[in-house]
């Protein structure tokens, strides 16, 4: 085998700073284009990461909590104009702004919550979050279903 050319790993050649010098940052101008990282490099570096590019799996359970929310907006309003009654304290305050208000900051509001998560995700409790939402939201429209069928 040939040896490295010297003047390859020479520190003075690089164009720009060393970015091994800081951890990756939460969100960059590579968070949405032109990223290489999937997953921290080292094994000791998985928990509390932050990486370029996000796991299709990843973006998966963030679009489902997604429609889940739209689908409990929907449902909410369904029932409401129907003589139900919200339960949840939060919801009724955001169902002082009318519908579309109602909606637009419900969407907001989950929409932010998710991207700290998504950028979060090698910390374990966002995982937990991730999947709670998930199921919570799920579990939600089934509630809402099971309401539609009594």
């Amino acid at each position: 085998m040939e040896p490295a050319d010297p003047d390859f790993a020479d520190p003075r050649r690089r164009a720009g700073s060393d970015r091994r010098r800081r951890p990756t940052a939460r969100l960059s101008r590579y968070s949405f284009v032109g990223g290489r990282r999937r997953r921290p490099r080292r094994a000791g570096e998985v928990a509390g990461a932050f990486v370029d590019l996000y796991d299709p799996r990843l973006l998966g359970c963030i679009v489902w909590i997604g429609l889940m929310n739209a689908l409990d907006c929907f449902f909410t309003l369904f029932h409401l104009q129907a003589g139900g009654v919200e339960l949840n304290p939060v919801a009724e305050m955001l169902l002082g702004s009318g519908r579309v208000g109602f909606v637009l900051l419900k969407s907001v509001v989950i929409s932010l919550a998710l991207l700290v998560l998504c950028v979060h995700h090698h910390f374990r409790l966002a995982r937990v979050g991730l999947w709670v939402a998930a199921s919570a939201y799920t579990l939600l429209v089934a509630y809402h279903l099971a309401l539609l069928g009594a």
